[in-house]
């Protein structure tokens, strides 16, 4: 019997993290902004990754934020096929997410939640300054570093998403927590 209700429990997680990825990469095509070179604020596209790491832990939100790179590399618009860029702008960065789960539970304090969403969403911004570093620096004005410039280009759409996910995840917050998500 409590073999049975392990498998349930991982069954659960499975499908659970396959919803959230499908929900996160359906939310993403709604883009409020989009950038020129890649990136955009959309409606909450990162919250059902960051919602799965706080229920399910940092390493399965790891995992399911990696997944949903993978995805995102292959069904949406391509900026570049350098190594770096793959690694840095979609599994890195989206699997950073998960991080929130390392920092918080559902269970925790909204404040609690919004630190962790901001650490897995910080680290994401981490991931694609690297990338834009290495691989589009050569799009830097003249005289600018690149490493400022990965730096404004980066937090000009991920500042105003991670303040419209931090939005939404605070109105949600109660009925989740209430229904014992």
């Amino acid at each position: 019997m409590e073999k049975s209700n392990a498998s349930q429990s991982h069954l659960k997680m499975l499908v659970e993290g396959a919803m959230m990825i499908a929900l996160a990469y359906v939310l993403s095509l709604v883009k409020v902004w989009e950038m020129p070179n890649g990136g955009s604020i959309t409606a909450g596209s990162m919250l059902p990754i960051i919602i799965f790491a706080y229920r399910w832990g940092g390493s399965k939100g790891l995992f399911v934020g990696a997944v949903y790179g993978i995805i995102q590399f292959i069904l949406g618009p391509k900026w570049s096929f350098h190594i770096i860029s793959i690694l840095g702008d979609y599994i890195v960065a989206f699997a950073a997410l998960g991080l929130a789960g390392y920092i918080a539970r559902m269970k925790d304090p909204l404040g609690k939640c919004l630190v962790g969403m901001f650490i897995g969403i910080f680290f994401r911004f981490a991931g694609h300054v690297i990338s834009g570093v290495v691989v589009f620096g050569a799009y830097a004005p003249e005289g600018q570093s690149p490493l400022i410039y990965s730096i404004v280009y980066n937090a000009s759409y991920l500042i105003p998403e991670f303040v419209l996910t931090a939005v939404i995840f605070a109105f949600i917050y109660g009925p989740l927590k209430r229904s014992g998500i």
